[in-house]
Formats: structure tokens, sequence, C-alpha cells
């Protein structure tokens, strides 16, 4: 069992019929045939969930961002995933996402561990997100990375509408 996996396996433990219950997990970049498993997990997710074209675009045609799944290992199930522009010395985090039986067992905190992980090792200055402002779960594990909010996008999102909070990390603070 590698490193990773075996974190992985720790942080997300024993838990209920259809949860990940200690399995292990793995990270690979997503593909196109993950689309339809990545489009579920969007959907459940947020109220204003992208396209299949845009995740497509975001998996096939975008040359700065990288598509990373969290699967379990025994079913390949994806059950996370995370999307990441690095762009010259900046990482922009676009969208994460956990199915809903298995939040809140540590696997958004590996995707985003994996994410800027990449970009230190890219030497990334400065490391960018926006979120909901009632987001809190995701508000509180950007601030437990050390993200501190720089700023406000008045309704930026829609459906409710709500603002955006925009948050920021400098490689050299880390």
């Amino acid at each position: 069992m590698g490193a990773i996996d075996k974190r992985m396996d720790e942080v997300v433990g024993e838990g209920p019929a259809g949860c990940a219950g200690g399995a292990e997990l793995l990270l690979e970049p997503a593909g196109p045939s993950d689309l339809r498993g990545v489009m579920e997990i969007e959907r459940v997710s947020f109220s204003s969930p992208w396209s299949e074209k845009m995740l497509r675009a975001e998996m096939e045609g975008n040359p700065f961002a990288r598509f990373v799944l969290a699967r379990r290992k025994r079913d390949r199930e994806i059950l996370g995933y995370v999307c990441y522009w690095i762009v010259f010395d900046e990482l922009r985090i676009m969208n994460v996402a956990v199915a809903p039986l298995v939040r809140r067992r540590g696997i958004a905190r590996l995707l985003v561990d994996h994410a800027l992980a990449e970009g230190r090792a890219q030497r990334v200055r400065r490391m960018l997100l926006e979120v909901r402002a009632s987001n809190e779960p995701a508000v509180s594990l950007y601030g437990r990375y050390g993200f501190i909010r720089t700023g406000v996008r008045k309704d930026y999102y829609s459906d409710p509408k709500e603002d955006a909070i925009l948050m920021e990390l400098n490689s050299a603070a880390e």
C-alpha cells in the first residue's frame, strides 16, 4: 500500500453501508469515461452545477486545468473530485465536490492537499479560490490551510443569488 493510499484509508475510516467504509482510495486524473460519475456528484453538490460540456472542456480541452478524482479502489467508484488550474505562478481551485454519503471523512481535504502540493511543486506564488458565502464547511476547510479572505463578489452566484468570498494563500506565507 502506497503512502497516499495508507493515509487515505486512515482518513476515510469505517462508516455505514454505502459509505467509503475504510476502503483504500486512490487519486487519479479524470478522463472522458468518468464524466457520468462526475456529473452525478456535481448535480447533488451544487445548486447551479457545471454542465456536461463545461466539465468535458476542463477534462479534455483546457491546457491549464487539472481534474483529479478520488476513487474507491475496490470498485473504482468516484467519491469526489477537484478541478484546478495552474497558470504561470498561480493556482486557482475551480471546483471541489464529494459524494454526499462520504462527506466529512477527509476526502475533500485529500483532494485539496493534492492540488496544493502540485502547486508547490510547480512553484506557484498564489493560490486562489472563490466560495459561496454560505458554504461554511468549505470556508472552514480553506481557512485551515491558511487561505485568507481577500474580497467579496457581490451577488456572484445565482440559484440562490449569493455573494462569493474570495480567498487567497500566498506560497511564501506557508
